[in-house]
């Protein structure tokens, strides 16, 4: 998932940078580098870990205790 994506991603939730910054525990400027694609002129990518987070969202879930989740309708 490229920045582009991402931002389409999120905005196709009607998620605010803010919002999904909370559910996926970062903070707004990340979220804003990882839509740009850069910071500081040096490429950012996004990490398996928050492109899976990303997934897991689609699915309802979040939050994961290692034993069941906790799923939430987030549209």
């Amino acid at each position: 998932m490229n920045g582009k994506k991402f931002k389409k991603w999120r905005k196709a939730r009607k998620l605010s940078q803010k919002d999904l910054a909370d559910l996926l525990g970062l903070k707004p400027r990340m979220i804003q580098y990882y839509e740009k694609g850069e910071r500081e002129g040096k490429s950012v990518k996004i990490p398996k870990s928050v492109r899976l987070a990303c997934y897991a969202l689609d699915l309802g879930i979040v939050d994961y205790d290692g034993e069941k989740s906790r799923t939430a309708k987030i549209d």
